[in-house]
């Protein structure tokens, strides 16, 4: 299970995940840096890669054309790598299930909600 990160998401996140998330790429290290979203999904659906973005066009273009390839669309609003690390690493286990879903085209992940109750 790999993941394409998009350039709203720091390039960091690929060594720093690389432990859970082998074979990783950010679109800098993959020759997409500026590249249109239209490029991006193209190269990750070709290489089989779980596309990982906050941007909504990700998660609108999967609702008309379907997977390959799946999107992560993460609604995490303006959070801190250490945040988008967590999260991610937090999720493992529903990301895997979701790649593994045949049927399953996108996963939404929420920021988690901490609460002083």
């Amino acid at each position: 299970m790999k993941l394409l990160l998009d350039e709203n998401l720091s390039y960091r996140l690929e060594a720093v995940l690389a432990d859970i998330y082998p074979d990783s790429k950010h679109v800098r290290n993959a020759g997409l840096l500026g590249a249109d979203d239209l490029s991006i999904w193209d190269y990750a659906a070709e290489h089989s890669f779980l596309l990982v973005s906050k941007d909504t066009d990700f998660y609108e273009r999967s609702l008309v054309f379907g997977a390959p390839p799946k999107i992560i669309w993460l609604r995490i609003g303006n959070s801190t790598v250490n945040e988008t690390i967590a999260i991610l690493r937090s999720q493992y286990i529903v990301i895997r299930h979701f790649a593994e879903d045949k049927a399953a085209t996108f996963l939404p992940l929420l920021k988690p909600v901490i609460s002083d109750a």
